[in-house]
């Protein structure tokens, strides 16, 4: 597949995600047999779109048309440093040039993208250097994120933006049901697949393959989930009498592994009842297709969460549940190394919106809670009020609440956090935060 073809499809795609579109929707527009090279390079073009775009400004201070500009941003960010160029700089400036000369809306701009590129190539050194200052372009991260971060985790921001621009391993929670992790891991090392475990239910594969690829993956005995979201589960049934019957609501349930998970644990004799709830029925059917695969039941429901009136007596029959699993929307701000576009596409004025969506769930769950029942309040955030800040209001509101020992806010990555994870969280994983809240029993 010629280099430029790809390039071609890169540059649309970033085009389209500074539009507004996800990174997901950007890459299904891509011819099928592209998208997998497409994804590889437009991933790493938006770990170092910030730099790119700096040393853009330092080559036109005045920017092209978009297509333009995409492009040439494109070769920047996979050019600019060779130690982690996927190809030699001067085929990939041959390559642009070649791809702006191809497309109707970047061929008039073509001399203008050559010529910029070839004059980075001479005077690489000093155009980076120029750069270096710029917290944007050093981080590749928005200035409001790199301040909210230096500002919510003064010991831990460099680490943090440092995890989000690395690779994220793939991590499979392996189904106690059908094996335990050292057969599962025995099983990979038969097909020559490295991989060690993390948690207490976790592998990590040394490198990414296709599912189809996982021993008795379509028979269940794996699903593909980061060790951080594999907390859930135990956190939330910890202490419980799995023998006696109690109904588990999972609100916000899609893509259904945190269910599968509950149920797993549970195990076939248990008398665990779980509701999964998810508003949009296209994701709530992929909740169905995770638990057909697993070889597991739940009740679904496509319904809102934050408005229990429209399901919890008609559906639920108004009786409260035991525990309550509440992995709130959020700004996804900590799997950011698995979507890099995440970055890219918030805004600051996006945590205060969700947030008061997370403050809404919380009030509209709590009452449905039993006394003496808990709620595990969950996001895949890094960001204190989508967290603790979050989680201290509704304490502060409710006084019949008490927070049992909880991880709180686990920092992204495999380097030392300085405590910030819990003991059984070994090995690398995303940000996430957890605060496991519990009725008084009155």
């Amino acid at each position: 597949m010629p280099l430029w073809r790809l390039l071609t499809a890169v540059a649309g795609a970033l085009q389209a995600i500074r539009g507004g579109q996800s990174g997901t929707t950007a890459l299904a527009a891509v011819e099928t047999a592209l998208r997998p090279g497409v994804q590889a390079l437009l991933f790493q073009v938006l770990r170092q779109a910030g730099r790119a775009e700096a040393l853009r400004r330092q080559l036109a201070t005045r920017a092209p048309a978009p297509a333009a500009d995409a492009l040439l941003c494109s070769a920047l960010a996979l050019c600019w440093d060779p130690q982690a160029s996927p190809y030699e700089p001067f085929t990939l400036v041959n390559q642009a040039v070649e791809a702006a000369k191809h497309h109707p809306a970047t061929r008039a701009q073509a001399s203008f993208i050559n010529g910029c590129l070839r004059r980075f190539l001479r005077e690489r050194d000093v155009l980076v250097a120029a750069t270096d200052k710029d917290p944007v372009a050093r981080w590749n991260h928005p200035a409001w994120w790199i301040q909210r971060l230096r500002k919510d985790h003064p010991q831990h921001w460099e680490q943090i933006l440092h995890a989000n621009n690395a690779h994220a391993p793939m991590v499979l929670r392996v189904n106690q049901q059908k094996c335990t992790v050292a057969q599962y891991l025995f099983a990979l090392n038969a097909i020559g697949l490295g991989a060690i475990a993390v948690g207490d239910h976790g592998v990590a594969l040394q490198h990414a393959v296709p599912v189809q690829l996982l021993p008795h993956f379509a028979e269940g005995w794996v699903s593909v989930q980061d060790a951080a979201a594999q907390q859930a589960a135990p956190l939330l049934l910890q202490g419980l009498d799995l023998t006696q019957p109690l109904r588990v609501l999972d609100a916000c349930a899609a893509p259904g592994g945190k269910t599968a998970h509950l149920l797993e644990m549970a195990g076939p004799q248990s008398a665990l009842q779980v509701t999964a709830l998810e508003i949009d029925a296209t994701r709530s059917a992929r909740i169905g297709e995770t638990l057909q695969r697993l070889g597991l039941t739940a009740q679904v429901l496509v319904a809102d969460a934050a408005r229990p009136q429209d399901w919890w007596q008609s559906q639920c029959g108004g009786a409260l549940f035991d525990a309550i699993l509440l992995d709130a929307p959020c700004t996804a701000s900590g799997i950011v190394r698995r979507h890099p576009d995440v970055r890219w596409l918030r805004r600051e004025s996006d945590i205060a919106q969700l947030a008061t969506l997370q403050a809404a769930l919380l009030k509209a769950l709590w009452p449905l809670l039993r006394p003496g029942g808990r709620l595990l309040y969950c996001t895949c955030s890094v960001f204190r009020a989508e967290g603790d800040a979050q989680v201290q209001t509704f304490l502060a509101n409710n006084t019949d609440a008490q927070l049992l020992p909880s991880p709180g806010h686990l920092i992204p990555g495999n380097a030392d956090k300085g405590g910030a994870v819990p003991d059984n969280l070994n090995g690398d994983h995303d940000g996430f935060f957890y605060a496991l809240l519990q009725k008084s029993a009155q």
